[in-house]
């Protein structure tokens, strides 16, 4: 006798049963599609970022990667589904700071926890908002914006589709003293549309969504949120310097995240592709 005796054909079923549900491991990861789902919707700026990086995903690993956008709910219905997805590197989010940084603030309660509920993978890169109006109002500048919206309390609609642009709309108002009514959007692709329109007169929007509008001469640009001058937008100032508020500085940051748990050498694999993307010509991390 050896010692070895052959296992129970049940026992051998569950073993068998047992290999079969675990998370996958690197060396067979991806096995099939990848779903990324966005946490804002189509022509957003993390859609258009996650959408790249997606198609490039895919033909790095010879697996469909597949965008789910889950626009409402400023990412909370995004997050949410996937910290409560399988954590086998199947289901990732690609999301912003309104998820993870903004929305703990903002709102008393999630139905999931920013860090436990989640692996970070990869920081993708860091985006300024832009101050943009109507092209009907009658402004020209910050101070300009000021003047109006104190002689109007309460009459500028200010427009966003997430919680960063609303937050720095907030900090802008609070800096101020001014009054403008919030108008809440399923994203700031739908959000700028309205302010072309006319609809809504302001928005803090991501550079991403705003840069094209404001090329075609659809809205005008009055500031940037961030601490010094955007290459992209030439003699456009900063808000801290054209609104007096010394201090003010808000970016937008993009990120994937896989659930927690997730095998710690698929989110190294995961990691380490993500970034060799964004080294890659047209891949801008800004």
């Amino acid at each position: 006798m050896n010692g070895w005796a052959p296992l129970p054909r049940r026992a051998a079923a569950a073993l068998l049963l047992g290999a079969a549900a675990r998370p996958a491991r690197a060396e067979t990861y991806p096995a099939r599609p990848i779903r990324l789902i966005v946490a804002f919707g189509p022509g957003s700026g993390s859609d258009v970022r996650a959408r790249l990086y997606a198609d490039r995903l895919a033909a790095a690993w010879g697996q469909p990667v597949v965008v789910d956008n889950r626009g409402g709910g400023s990412g909370i219905l995004a997050a949410e589904a996937v910290a409560r997805a399988r954590p086998d590197g199947y289901t990732l989010l690609f999301t912003s700071n309104t998820t993870h940084a903004a929305n703990p603030v903002l709102f008393r309660r999630l139905p999931y926890d920013p860090v436990a509920d989640f692996a970070p993978v990869a920081l993708i890169g860091r985006t300024p908002l832009v101050v943009v109006v109507s092209n009907d109002l009658p402004v020209r500048d910050m101070a300009g914006l000021i003047a109006h919206a104190r002689a109007h309390p309460g009459a500028l609609n200010y427009a966003s589709g997430n919680t960063s642009s609303h937050l720095a709309a907030e900090m802008f108002k609070a800096g101020t003293g001014v009054s403008m009514t919030y108008v809440s959007y399923r994203s700031n692709a739908q959000a700028i549309l309205d302010v072309i329109a006319g609809a809504a007169q302001v928005m803090f929007s991501d550079a991403v969504v705003a840069l094209p509008q404001i090329r075609q001469g659809r809205v005008r640009a009055l500031a940037v949120t961030v601490d010094a001058a955007v290459p992209a937008l030439p003699g456009v100032p900063t808000v801290a310097g054209a609104a007096g508020l010394p201090g003010y500085a808000v970016a937008s940051w993009s990120a994937i995240f896989a659930p927690a748990g997730t095998p710690a050498e698929i989110v190294a694999r995961l990691n380490a592709e993500v970034i060799a993307i964004g080294r890659e010509p047209g891949c801008a991390r800004a």
